[in-house]
């Protein structure tokens, strides 16, 4: 099996699509320049190489990681909730954002879908910033003080029948998305940033299930 340091930096985005963020947060080229080997990229760019395996390494400890949420109390999963996947939100809408335009830009006059996908990203993002700020301001809090009153059955019903709307609009669009993107399969050929905006997409998607659900 292939060292990481010898893999390509396109082969290690092919693998991990999460992988695009920690290179490009270094200036790290994985779309023209994705042939040329971890070691030697780094090489060139003075960076710090050992940093860079323990990142993308963590990546794959992250990815095993499994809980029975149903154990948990309620304000132990409301902090969950926002450390883990209100964080994983801010930080990938940008990345989502950033790759949308730039393929819609580049690709969009052959694949116009592109340009819908762009738009729909930028609907997702406006109203699932919207929607955490309401669960952070206003439902967790309720449900922290109602967990110390032992009342959890109190929470406002009309700002949960609100929070479940926008989680159903949500994955509306993501579903809407999805088959803009025939299920996130980039055409034979596609440009590393197209990939990587498709598994970004993906990744997206799966991550928005698991929040609705908990």
């Amino acid at each position: 099996m292939k060292e990481l340091t010898q893999k390509t930096v396109g082969e290690i985005v092919a693998e991990d699509y999460r992988a695009s963020q920690i290179f490009r947060s270094r200036g790290m080229d994985f779309c023209c320049g994705g042939k040329k080997t971890l070691s030697s990229v780094c090489e060139v760019k003075n960076i710090e190489l050992d940093e860079v395996l323990g990142e993308l390494n963590l990546l794959q400890d992250l990815e095993a990681e499994q809980h029975n949420f149903n154990d948990w109390n309620l304000d132990f999963l409301v902090d969950y909730i926002v450390q883990n996947h209100h964080n994983f939100v801010r930080k990938m809408l940008p990345e989502l954002n950033f790759y949308a335009e730039k393929v819609a830009r580049v690709h969009g006059s052959n694949h116009p879908e592109l340009i819908e996908i762009f738009d729909k990203v930028k609907k997702l993002s406006y109203e699932l910033i919207d929607h955490l700020e309401k669960e952070e301001e206003d439902l967790f809090p309720q449900i922290k003080d109602l967990v110390q009153q032992q009342k959890i059955g109190s929470v406002k019903e009309s700002l949960l029948d609100t929070l479940e709307f926008e989680h159903e609009q949500a994955g509306e669009l993501m579903a809407e998305i999805d088959s803009l993107t025939e299920n996130f399969t980039p055409p034979e050929g596609a440009c590393a940033s197209y990939r990587v905006l498709f598994q970004n997409l993906e990744g997206f998607q799966k991550d928005l299930h698991k929040h609705v659900h908990l």
